[in-house]
């Protein structure tokens, strides 16, 4: 699914413009991307799942083209944990 047809969905069920449902999404994606670059970011959508902030450790790695050794730098990374209604659903 893009995003133009979630915002269509999303426009459809809540029984509203396009170009709210779009605002509406905007506003969530951005809400989301502040919370997480908070020092401890996560969010909790009960029933839906867990967006956390995680910190991935500087490691080696291999370029699969040439096979050298090459060091990956230390990153922030996001994790998704479904919640259980979502589990169930799928």
């Amino acid at each position: 699914m893009t995003k133009a047809e979630l915002i269509e969905k999303m426009a459809t069920d809540a029984g509203i413009s396009n170009a709210g449902a779009g605002k509406a999404l905007d506003s969530f994606v951005d809400s989301v991307t502040k919370a997480l670059k908070k020092k401890d970011g996560k969010i909790t959508l009960v029933g839906f799942g867990t967006f956390s902030k995680v910190r991935r450790k500087a490691r080696k790695g291999r370029n699969p083209a040439t096979g050298e050794e090459i060091k990956i730098k230390a990153r922030n990374a996001v994790r998704f944990k479904p919640g259980k209604t979502l589990k169930d659903s799928i």
